[in-house]
């Protein structure tokens, strides 16, 4: 009779084969079956990571040493992660802690979000010692006052590698996807639909100051004009054509430097409209505002920075903090990774990390 039932369950339930790709290894990203499941390909994940590559819906934690370094953390003590992620940092912290203590995290991506609730709960730290919020980090505060104050505070500005690799959520310009760029892709608008309502003036503006695009002005006007003519700038490849045709009609760039340039100003013009649909230094003016505020005395926070805006804000900000008698420290320079950490991971290169401690008084 059991037999029967188990053989009726096995027809109800088809077994589903996993996606076919033609070659040797998967390139898009929904077939890399072995990556986007690092728990059971361990020795294929480590290929990858051994040479320096990131694997296909994993995030490299970086500057985890620096930061550990610094924080001291102690069994016991209550600290924040303001920018969950893949979890690596969070794990690494929730080590020190020994089961003793707690650690919060923030994230505002509700599908990384849940998928690193589950990882974590499955490494053995549970609701016990770990707990997850949907939430911006502009509202710190909220956290603070319903559970702070906070022994030490990480926040990593930089962007988790899963949302770069799925070219559904249209961060990255070297696959085809819509271009989205939202880090919560149900609030506010896609990059896209930012496209067709900004002027130009705007966008030469906001090229320069969110990314020191050195092309604004060329590559903004090549957006008005493709509008006007009604090309659609909506998916990642639709805009890195029109930059490639832009750059490609300005006789300063030499031939052999071309393939560079488009390159580098991709990268510039897609961080350019992520920052600005995602309000990021709004969101980071507050959150350094109020990082005293849930701070314990003495307690100590750490921020990696990716771009020089990030770094000057966060510098100008800790700096008049302290002048202000509510840090006691701060950094006077920047830490940076090894060279080691560089060369193994290569999205590693540009942080800068900056710390302050919190005034006993």
């Amino acid at each position: 009779m059991d037999e029967q039932k188990n053989t009726n369950k096995q027809q109800e339930t088809p077994h589903k084969r996993r996606v076919r790709y033609s070659g040797k290894y998967p390139k898009r990203f929904e077939e890399k079956y072995k990556e986007l499941q690092p728990e059971k390909y361990g020795d294929t994940v480590a290929k990858v990571i051994s040479k320096g590559g990131t694997p296909a819906g994993m995030h490299i934690s970086i500057c985890v040493n620096e930061i550990l370094d610094f924080f001291q953390i102690q069994p016991g003590q209550k600290g924040l992660d303001c920018t969950l992620g893949y979890g690596g940092h969070s794990r690494r912290m929730l080590e020190k802690l020994d089961g003793q203590g707690h650690l919060y995290a923030l994230d505002i991506d509700p599908i990384e979000s849940a998928k690193t609730r589950e990882r974590m709960e499955n490494l053995g730290f549970g609701p016990d010692v770990f707990t997850v919020k949907l939430l911006n980090f502009a509202n710190i505060d909220q956290v603070g006052e319903e559970v702070g104050p906070f022994d030490f505070v990480l926040a990593d500005l930089g962007l988790s590698s899963m949302q770069i690799d799925n070219p559904d959520r249209g961060f990255s310009f070297k696959v085809d996807g819509p271009l989205d760029l939202r880090l919560n892709p149900h609030q506010g608008i896609s990059a896209a639909e930012r496209l067709k309502q900004v002027n130009k003036q705007e966008l030469e503006g906001m090229l320069i100051t969110n990314a020191d695009e050195p092309y604004a002005k060329q590559i903004s006007s090549a957006i008005m004009t493709a509008r006007k003519k009604g090309r659609p700038i909506e998916t990642t490849t639709q805009l890195k054509e029109i930059i490639e045709e832009t750059l490609a009609k300005i006789p300063d760039i030499e031939p052999a430097k071309m393939k560079e340039a488009v390159k580098k100003s991709c990268q510039r013009t897609f961080q350019a409209l992520r920052i600005d649909i995602n309000n990021e230094y709004e969101v980071l003016e507050q959150l350094l505002e109020k990082l005293p505020g849930v701070l314990a005395p003495g307690g100590k926070v750490a921020i990696l920075t990716f771009h020089s805006g990030e770094d000057r804000l966060v510098k100008k900000t800790f700096k008049r903090h302290k002048n202000e008698g509510l840090y006691s420290e701060i950094a006077e320079e920047v830490i940076r990774p090894s060279m080691e950490e560089c060369v193994a991971n290569s999205r590693a290169k540009s942080t800068k990390m900056r710390w302050a401690v919190r005034a006993e008084q």
